[in-house]
């Protein structure tokens, strides 16, 4: 039966830490794995955690306040091309909606509106209702015979 005073960590489980300066029997006296005099050999010394040795720092080599980011009132989208129709199409579906897309996973989140692209050629006639359509897009789907319809 165990008890509390037997239980124990399994064999390499812990590491024991480094004891250094512990005298010149233990292997790790005198310097204590710090070099010979300079800077970190000191106590108290060492250098900040952003130094590079010489090397031009990180907040150095970025660009100073350049360039413009929009990222606040950035619109996301859910982005279908045509090709992701004629796939549908193919399905036997010809009314194209979010949920639609949701159903058959080419969309994934649901909280984003849906935006058509026009890469590939439509075939097929298809009714489609999205939130922002590209011009190429609008034209593939018309030539077709199809609608869109943008919200």
């Amino acid at each position: 039966m165990t008890s509390l005073n037997t239980i124990k960590a399994n064999p390499g489980a812990r590491k024991t830490s480094k004891r250094v300066g512990r005298g010149n029997g233990s292997g790790k006296g005198t310097y204590s794995t710090r070099g010979c005099k300079g800077q970190n050999a000191r106590s108290g010394g060492g250098v900040p955690q952003w130094f590079e040795w010489g090397q031009t720092p990180l907040f150095r080599r970025m660009p100073k306040l350049k360039g413009f980011s929009n990222a606040l009132f950035k619109k996301e989208y859910n982005i279908i091309n045509l090709s992701d129709l004629e796939i549908l199409a193919g399905k036997g579906v010809t009314d194209i909606t979010l949920e639609v897309l949701l159903e058959n996973r080419v969309v994934r989140n649901k909280r984003l509106p849906v935006k058509l692209l026009g890469k590939w050629a439509l075939k097929s006639k298809v009714k489609i209702v999205v939130a922002k359509a590209s011009e190429s897009a609008q034209k593939a789907v018309e030539k077709a015979g199809g609608s869109i319809e943008i919200q």
